[in-house]
């Protein structure tokens, strides 16, 4: 156990694991891509493309970090859930990063992109790991600077679920929400470079005031489709009349949600969604996380004899190099 928790501190990427419930261990793997050994990358894609045929009707998806390609690799964070009692994969959410522009300066969304879960262990209370535990890690790995994300879904559930877990949510049925310039901007630059990231085609429409992808299932994402009826509800009935009203299911409509993730967000997410069994495990994450990013930089700086990157030491005791 320590020498995860040592390479978890000690690496430039994420390659976190940790024990969120009883019955399941996580795996939180950042950009794979750039440093994961070829052998080590082939498994883990076996075991999300195991989870994909378990998940859909003809096991076939083909965009993603499931096509295998090694520029997703390099720029996706993957959470996969295993069984602990037989090992196998059973979940798994692959998030893409999304280089952008921002108000003229370069900057950084997280798409909430893939998420599967094998139907024998759905209703398993998964949500909040795929989910919001990904996001709180990266949050605090960003030095809790706010982070922007993205959402592109069909489904009221998943609607409802990031309307109530991050902040600054647009479009919402929250007669609060209001489109900023940001969310416009945002949305612009997604649409306009990063459509392959969700599988919407070319051909796809978009509407600015809504932020409503029109005829959406043409990019590879084709077996996503859902109609109304067999998408998954929110227990929030405002959430499902909202999709209902706003997108049309028989042409294939997607909202393209925009929100962000803040202390206040990321304190009321440990405080609401992490179940009080998980949090030690949560909390200790969090704290190596932080340590790996604030406080270890900041020993580094005040050890003045020693060497760290290009700072040279101000002085060097005798015999050191």
């Amino acid at each position: 156990m320590f020498e995860v928790w040592w390479k978890a501190l000690t690496q430039d990427y994420l390659d976190l694991s940790l024990r969120p419930g009883t019955d399941v261990t996580a795996r939180i793997v950042e950009r794979p891509g750039l440093w994961m050994q070829p052998e080590a990358k082939a498994a883990l894609l076996a075991d999300l493309r195991a989870i994909a045929r378990r998940t859909l009707p003809d096991g076939d998806l083909d965009y993603g970090i499931l096509t295998g390609d090694q520029d997703r690799l390099e720029k996706s964070i993957v959470t996969i859930l295993h069984d602990r009692r037989t090992g196998a994969p059973v979940a798994f959410n692959a998030l893409a990063a999304m280089d952008v522009e921002l108000h003229g300066k370069p900057a950084e969304v997280l798409h909430m992109g893939l998420v599967m879960v094998d139907p024998g262990v759905r209703s398993q209370g998964f949500s909040w790991v795929l989910y919001g535990l990904t996001c709180l890690v990266l949050f605090f790995r960003n030095q809790m600077r706010p982070l922007w994300l993205s959402n592109v879904t069909q489904v009221p559930a998943i609607v409802g679920m990031v309307s109530e877990t991050f902040s600054n949510v647009f479009p919402s049925p929250d007669p609060k929400a209001r489109r900023s310039f940001e969310h416009l901007l945002l949305a612009r630059e997604i649409m306009a470079r990063h459509r392959h990231v969700f599988g919407v085609g070319p051909d796809a429409g978009f509407d600015e005031a809504r932020l409503v992808i029109t005829n959406a299932y043409t990019g590879g994402s084709d077996h996503l489709k859902k109609s109304f009826d067999a998408a998954p509800k929110h227990r929030d009935a405002r959430y499902n009349d909202y999709c209902r009203q706003q997108l049309d299911y028989t042409r294939g409509d997607d909202v393209l949600q925009l929100c962000q993730l803040s202390l206040e967000t990321a304190h009321r997410f440990i405080l609401k969604d992490v179940p009080r069994r998980s949090l030690p495990g949560v909390l200790a994450a969090l704290a190596f996380v932080t340590l790996n990013r604030m406080i270890l930089p900041l020993v580094h700086w005040m050890t003045t004899d020693r060497a760290w990157g290009i700072l040279r030491p101000a002085n060097v005791p005798r015999g050191r190099t």
